[in-house]
């Protein structure tokens, strides 16, 4: 369902949107925050993403799904190299404000987002046509 998809980049979304705040605050640790909720959060919606993408855009025509494809490995590149560095994030005692500020500056993270804002509007679109 493109609602799966949607909730997952909104996850995704939701957390980086937090990193930045977080990433000002200038803080050496995250002792009474919510940052590791929101990084565990976007992990779990990176999680298999590729496959909610291809479920959200189910029923479109052969070359149509050709080119999702071809871009769905991308997305799943990505989201596999975001969640790399989320969980080498997590994996800290202790996150202060400039690893955070560091991780917001991954070309990773930051491609990404681009992908999801593409892939979301693709999938709002396709799902306004057919209602």
């Amino acid at each position: 369902m493109a609602t799966d998809l949607l909730d997952r980049c909104d996850a995704i979304e939701e957390c980086y949107e937090f990193m930045l705040g977080y990433a000002g605050k200038g803080v050496p640790g995250d002792q009474g925050s919510d940052l590791r909720r929101q990084l565990e959060r976007a992990a779990a919606a990176l999680d298999g993403i590729g496959a909610a993408c291809l479920v959200a855009l189910g029923g479109v025509d052969g070359e149509s799904l050709e080119r999702s494809r071809n871009f769905l490995s991308v997305l799943e590149r990505d989201a596999s190299s975001s969640l790399a560095a989320i969980q080498m994030v997590l994996a800290q005692s202790s996150i202060s404000s400039q690893l955070i500020d560091n991780l917001n500056a991954s070309i990773h993270l930051r491609a990404l987002l681009t992908d999801l804002f593409l892939i979301s509007e693709v999938v709002k679109r396709k799902h306004a046509c057919i209602d």
